[in-house]
């Protein structure tokens, strides 16, 4: 697909030969991971597949979930990352907090490696991904089969392959994160609009 370079195929096997079971995919049920899910399920039907839950994902975003357990015969293991009385959280200030970094280290205890949805193109932050490279914040390794990919090769393995999506695409949101905080609009332009932030957390400057 891209020359001398690995295919997203050749990572995901890759990373299976060197990690599995010892390997999940986190899973935010963005269009990245309708991908990563479909190559991944297709290489290995009991790979582990876990999200983390804040309490407040959009409705679409719940959709998109119980399509993919229906279509791949999967069960998507949860991680809580609600506040510390247990309630959702309620504005933007809080949803990417200690709780959300503790759900994602339960979610890794154990495990050699995780695989990501993280693209080079999504964000200057994430222009030095390797597409398998050691997690120095997270102490494992982290894949990233789509690194090198574009935006355009998403949408045609998506149309190509047929695969559910998450709506909240369709209708002008290009990164979707939890409802309080995720607004319409192009690259990651509408994750925390009006402030500062760039990343959720768990993936620091990725």
């Amino acid at each position: 697909m891209r020359g001398l370079t690995q295919t997203a195929e050749d990572v995901v096997a890759e990373a299976l030969e060197r990690f599995h079971p010892s390997l999940a995919l986190a899973c935010s049920f963005q269009k990245e991971e309708t991908v990563l899910l479909d190559i991944l399920l297709r290489a290995e039907p009991k790979a582990r597949v876990f999200t983390i839950d804040t309490g407040v994902l959009f409705d679409e975003t719940r959709d998109t979930w119980r399509a993919v357990e229906q279509r791949y015969g999967v069960k998507v293991e949860v991680y809580d990352a609600l506040s510390p009385d247990g309630r959702p959280w309620t504005g933007p200030e809080n949803c990417c907090s200690a709780q959300k970094i503790a759900a994602l280290e339960q979610a890794l205890d154990g495990l050699d490696a995780w695989m990501t949805g993280l693209r080079k193109e999504q964000a200057p932050t994430r222009t030095d991904i390797e597409p398998i490279g050691w997690d120095e914040r997270n102490g494992l390794w982290r894949a990233a089969p789509l690194a090198d990919w574009t935006e355009k090769e998403i949408w045609g393995y998506i149309a190509e392959h047929d695969l559910p999506h998450n709506s909240l695409h369709d209708q002008g949101y290009a990164s979707i994160g939890c409802a309080p905080c995720t607004l319409p609009g192009s690259g990651r332009e509408g994750r925390w609009a009006g402030s500062d932030k760039t990343e959720c957390g768990l993936h620091g400057d990725a």
